[in-house]
């Protein structure tokens, strides 16, 4: 490009114009041929929980995932792929539009090693943690939170963040010990919606209390429900059209009494059979379906 010039970072290149305005940016591309550091480091973001959270980034497979990754304009460090294939038009858009800041090419046997698919997957990226902060929720007059207590099963919270994403919920809030949201097990359940809906951890339901509090002040109708098999209340009998928190309880354990103490109801769905309950992800689903469809008539 005619009067500009190259200023060279750690891991990106960026183009200047004359007036000093960025052009353009171009990945930097990095040849890896064996499991050097650059390797393990992607390695390890797939297997360790605690490595992830040190580094502030995770692993991502999948056209879905990755695809909405992408169009949510989460920041990405790292898109790998192979040249020993041909790359299909989906790959090569990705590669062209994500603003990745590195582009990673293995060798196909590598690239096999790092997914977990039968048949490996393409493209696979390394996104950065976005900030856990309470701040990403916009708050509204027709607000829908879940609060999930101490989630222990990676296909049932993939399941509820992909519901929630569904219905229209404005944020999905995880709390206490549990699985990990960014382990590519989760992510791969959520089917990409992981991307499109703020989902955050917090150390337990003590740090929601204040947030919770300036919620009432702001929204006079705003409603915390809970859900038992013993409740009085008929699911379909509860009006969902105010702002509203659900409360999720851990699948095993159920919900905890801090979290009862919270409730402002406790609604039943009503079920048959010899069954005693749902699993959380079958109830978190008919509620946030009930929830939309009172709203829906509005």
């Amino acid at each position: 490009m005619r009067d500009a010039k190259i200023v060279e970072g750690k891991s990106e290149k960026r183009f200047y114009t004359k007036e000093w305005k960025v052009f353009q940016m171009v990945p930097e591309v990095i040849q890896v041929w064996s499991k050097n550091n650059v390797y393990q480091h992607i390695e390890v973001l797939c297997r360790n929980r605690e490595k992830r959270n040190k580094y502030g980034e995770f692993f991502v497979e999948g056209v879905n995932p990755i695809s909405r990754l992408v169009e949510n304009k989460w920041s990405i460090h790292s898109l790998i792929y192979t040249q020993d294939v041909r790359l299909s038009e989906w790959a090569r858009n990705i590669l062209k539009t994500a603003g990745a800041r590195e582009h990673i090419e293995l060798p196909a046997a590598l690239m096999a090693e790092l997914s977990d698919k039968e048949e490996p997957s393409e493209l696979l990226a390394v996104a950065d943690m976005p900030d856990n902060s309470l701040s990403r929720i916009r708050i509204h007059d027709h607000l829908l939170l879940v609060l999930f207590d101490r989630p222990s099963d990676y296909g049932n919270l993939g399941t509820i963040i992909r519901t929630c994403d569904s219905f229209r919920a404005d944020g999905l809030i995880l709390t206490g010990h549990c699985v990990d949201l960014y382990d590519p097990r989760t992510i791969r359940a959520s089917v990409g919606s992981l991307f499109t809906l703020p989902v955050l951890r917090l150390p337990s339901h003590k740090e929601l209390l204040p947030w919770l509090t300036g919620i009432r002040s702001a929204l006079p109708g705003f409603h915390i429900v809970g859900s038992d098999e013993k409740a009085d209340t008929d699911l379909a009998d509860h009006d969902f059209t105010a702002p509203t928190a659900l409360v999720l309880g851990n699948e095993t354990s159920g919900m905890s009494q801090s979290y009862r103490s919270l409730c402002d109801s406790m609604v039943q769905i009503p079920i048959h059979g010899s069954a005693s309950s749902l699993n959380v992800a079958c109830a978190a689903s008919i509620l946030l379906y009930e929830t939309d469809r009172q709203r829906r008539r509005l």
